[in-house]
């Protein structure tokens, strides 16, 4: 079976707005770029969308050296790469029930932050030497469950701030499905943004939720198993335009996507890649279905 990839996004700063790709370096640690900072509370709270859905309105670029934010009737801010203004001490910062080492950036960075969500906050950067593998248990039973390939995942898959792995990995058939499902009691379509997937993947003969029985897929030399669905908080209730929340697309999710994990849409895969691999759009995907 085979499909394509559709699309390709990385989110620099979590929960903030996409950069969407048309290639991109991949390795254990997912797509290049992908969530090395994050925002925090004066108060240590790491920040997403889940309370602050204005966060989607902070919309980063990256340059050959500067992370650069653009957020309404805001001036632009441009945060050097090359680590200029962080933080000379690493600390701990925590993501869910990780810790994660970081630096902080720039007051200035803090400043117009805050500015711009309305709420005292700053900004960290994943420190070059932080540590922070997907989860344990949910790597380990795949690998048992695939022993033909469990070689190829041996050792820690780290990270960044996303949630809890390197990647994650939306069918647009199941959004296609999703749309018509809305449309069938007058609601609106919704576009895969609210999903916040790095990779899209379209193929005649990968239907939809299919994902949900795909043991892993190769792109190339790449091989990415599909180690967890993806289970879905009222995030994609989030219009990643305008930052409004509304009750779609959670609602209907719920009446047809209730595992005992959660409300579920796409899959986290942890990478195994060859150094120097890349994904580009367009390129072919060869999908191993789990049965």
């Amino acid at each position: 079976m085979t499909a394509r990839i559709l699309s390709l996004h990385i989110y620099p700063i979590k929960s903030c707005a996409a950069i969407d790709l048309t290639t991109s370096p991949i390795d254990r640690a997912g797509l290049l770029g992908d969530r090395r900072w994050m925002i925090l509370t004066a108060q240590g709270q790491f920040m997403t969308q889940r309370q602050w859905p204005a966060m989607a309105r902070i919309r980063p670029a990256l340059t050959a050296d500067h992370l650069e934010l653009r957020a309404p009737d805001m001036p632009v801010l441009r945060v050097p790469l090359d680590g200029s203004q962080l933080g000379p001490v690493a600390r701990g910062v925590t993501v869910w029930k990780d810790t994660v080492a970081a630096r902080e950036e720039s007051t200035e960075a803090a400043a117009w932050l805050s500015q711009a969500l309305g709420l005292s906050c700053v900004l960290f950067k994943v420190d070059q030497q932080a540590q922070r593998p997907a989860k344990i248990d949910w790597v380990e039973r795949w690998r048992e469950a695939h022993p033909e390939q469990a070689e190829r995942f041996v050792g820690d898959h780290f990270f960044g701030f996303a949630d809890g792995f390197p990647l994650l990995i939306t069918n647009q058939a199941s959004l296609d499905d999703l749309n018509a499902r809305l449309a069938a009691h007058g609601q609106p379509a919704v576009p895969m943004d609210r999903f916040r997937p790095n990779i899209v993947i379209e193929g005649d003969d990968w239907e939809a939720y299919d994902e949900d029985v795909t043991a892993q897929i190769a792109i190339g030399d790449s091989l990415l198993a599909f180690v967890k669905p993806c289970t879905r908080c009222p995030m994609p209730n989030v219009d990643q335009l305008t930052g409004e929340r509304y009750d779609e697309p959670g609602w209907t999710l719920a009446t047809y996507r209730q595992l005992d994990i959660g409300i579920v849409f796409g899959q986290n895969a942890i990478v195994d890649a060859p150094q120097g691999s890349r994904l580009n759009v367009g390129d072919a995907v060869e999908i191993e279905l789990d049965f």
